[in-house]
């Protein structure tokens, strides 16, 4: 792949203070909303077009639904045709 055919970034998204203001049974899935909202605004994309990783999803869950991490670092890759890509970043 080309080097002009995707733009990759890497961010750090704090989830805390997002994830605070609901009531804890919806705290995971809410921080799930806080990705795809971040990604979506940084990347200049829709929401719609953004695909959250199963590992990402994964490490969001580990605590169980009512203890999210505070901060998440995630690997963004937004394609040519516009559809973003939400992946940990290989260390």
């Amino acid at each position: 792949m080309a080097e002009d055919e995707y733009q990759e970034r890497v961010y750090t998204i704090p989830l805390r203070s997002r994830t605070q203001q609901v009531p804890q049974t919806k705290r995971a899935p809410r921080a799930l909303e806080a990705v795809k909202e971040f990604v979506a605004r940084h990347l200049k994309a829709d929401e719609a077009d953004v695909w959250i990783d199963d590992p990402v999803n994964d490490r969001i869950w580990s605590n169980g639904r009512e203890q999210p991490p505070a901060k998440l670092r995630v690997r963004a890759i937004r394609f040519e045709d516009g559809v973003v890509e939400v992946s940990l970043p290989e260390e």
